[in-house]
């Protein structure tokens, strides 16, 4: 039975025993509701979850561990000598997968049926045409190893689907058994069902720890695989971003760190001043109308995709740059040679960062006690001096932890710099100049048909840790300013 179905077989098989659960408990009651230990609901919901959730919980871990046992059990059928050169076991599997697959959507459609997918053998007909026709295109012939792979791929991937649907049914009605059993008059269904509740609140906070910590530990592990094979001096303290796969390379942080920060000092710079000074306007002179209007248009920019600013870099600002700075522009000295810069990507996130800056700072200033203000007017300070001397002082703090916050989400963008910045790593003070950024490289030594064995491929994990890392302590430090902050004005 496909997953779908099976989940809309456990939601019925939960309804309908939420109707039966209430209805049992009313007739040992009498149909008198006063007699019952909790309200009628409870014992629905009791028997419901008891139905739903360890079905569920089963369905999800078993779709999770079931590829990765298949895949395992899978590879280990392959002989090493099947493995061509200059490749991996890894992009093996991967054309195993897509065979079975198109033998999978061959036998849907009708072109084969399932004794011939399973006795296919490779030679005997095009099995490339035939996969192609169903949407599954493969760079070459299917090899006689592959398709050996694919069909027990196909055999153990069925079985384990026919498996699960009969232990997650049995698991639902099992539940919904032995909860229907247990409903009574006297049964205290209430305590039970906030239990589970309970605990299910708790499982859904830990996932988020959960998935940080997953996050973590397989950038370490990768990590720890980059620097067995390549020097952590040279990747600290080296000075040279030279990935060569095909040789020696020369793979240190330093030069897209500085990219990065350069970028993002820029985007601050921007940011800052005109995210600010707009935050102060609207929390201290603007009219309800004009702040009730501008606010939320002047954070429509936090919802447009980055993809968006990328394009307007690549086809506006860095245009207009060019036509500025370039040889024959305005200036007509030539300080910039092409579209893309530092200038560029910081000009463009900076924008960006706006909103973030601007209702950040304005919800700190808004919180700043108007008994301050009240006691600065009072004594005879201008408007301009209690916001100079008195609002932004005490909103200072607050303030800071916004700025660093916009600076975590600088360092963390991607496609304005892909689209603005170039792709070269060097140190230079000139934003007139091509560079790169952390996430950027990390993009790109993982794009296309890459051995996940070689350095130029796990450096990539050990600048995600080092950008993690950053980004972790700007917004803890913010995190902290904000807190402490809040408690003192509260």
């Amino acid at each position: 039975m496909p997953t779908f179905w099976l989940v809309v077989l456990l939601l019925a098989l939960s309804a309908a025993g939420f109707y039966l659960g209430r209805s049992r408990a009313l007739r040992t009651a009498g149909g008198d509701a006063k007699d019952l230990h909790s309200l009628p609901s409870y014992y629905g919901y009791h028997v419901a979850l008891a139905a739903f959730v360890p079905a569920i919980a089963v369905l999800a871990v078993w779709l999770l561990a079931q590829p990765m046992i298949i895949e395992n059990r899978v590879s280990d059928m392959i002989p090493a000598e099947a493995v061509p050169e200059n490749t991996t076991i890894g992009l093996v599997m991967s054309d195993v997968r897509r065979v079975a697959e198109g033998l999978d959507l061959a036998v849907e459609q009708g072109l084969l049926t399932a004794r011939d997918a399973r006795n296919a053998v490779a030679g005997e007909q095009d099995l490339r045409g035939l996969l192609g026709e169903v949407g599954v295109a493969l760079g070459s012939n299917v090899r006689p190893e592959v398709l050996e792979a694919a069909q027990a791929y196909r055999n153990l991937s069925h079985t384990g689907r026919n498996a699960m649907t009969a232990v997650v049914a049995l698991l639902a009605l099992g539940g919904f058994g032995w909860a229907y059993s247990r409903t009574h008059k006297d049964f205290r269904a209430r305590n039970v069902v906030e239990r589970g509740v309970l605990a299910l609140l708790i499982l859904a906070a830990s996932l988020a720890i959960l998935t940080t910590v997953g996050i973590v530990l397989s950038m370490l592990f990768e990590t720890k695989n980059f620097f067995g094979l390549h020097s952590w001096t040279d990747f600290f303290f080296g000075s040279t971003w030279a990935p060569n796969f095909r040789g020696d390379s020369d793979l240190s942080i330093l030069p897209l760190l500085w990219g990065t920060l350069y970028i993002s000092f820029i985007a601050l710079l921007v940011a800052v001043p005109v995210g600010l000074f707009a935050a102060i306007y609207l929390s201290e002179y603007a009219t309800n109308t004009v702040r009730s209007f501008a606010k939320p248009l002047l954070e429509i920019l936090a919802g447009i995709p980055t993809i968006v600013y990328g394009l307007f870099a690549l086809l506006t600002v860095g245009p207009a740059l060019a036509d500025l700075f370039a040889k024959g522009g305005l200036l007509g000295v030539e300080w910039m040679s092409g579209a893309t810069s530092v200038l560029t990507a910081g000009l463009v996130m900076g924008i960006m960062l706006i909103p973030f800056v601007s209702s950040l700072s304005d919800d700190i200033i808004n919180a700043v006690p108007q008994a301050m203000r009240d006691g600065s007017l009072g004594l005879g300070a201008t408007k301009s001096e209690t916001v100079r001397q008195v609002v932004m002082p005490a909103a200072l703090p607050g303030i800071v932890g916004a700025v660093l916050l916009a600076a975590s989400r600088a360092i963390g963008e991607t496609m304005i710099v892909v689209m603005g910045a170039g792709a070269i790593a060097k140190f230079s003070a000139n934003p007139l100049e091509s560079m790169t950024t952390i996430t950027t490289r990390i993009v790109s030594q993982l794009t296309g048909d890459t051995d996940f064995a070689s350095p130029e491929t796990l450096v990539a994990f050990a600048l995600g840790l080092t950008l993690f890392v950053l980004t972790l302590g700007l917004n803890v430090l913010a995190l902290f300013i904000v807190r402490k902050y809040r408690e003192q004005y509260e």
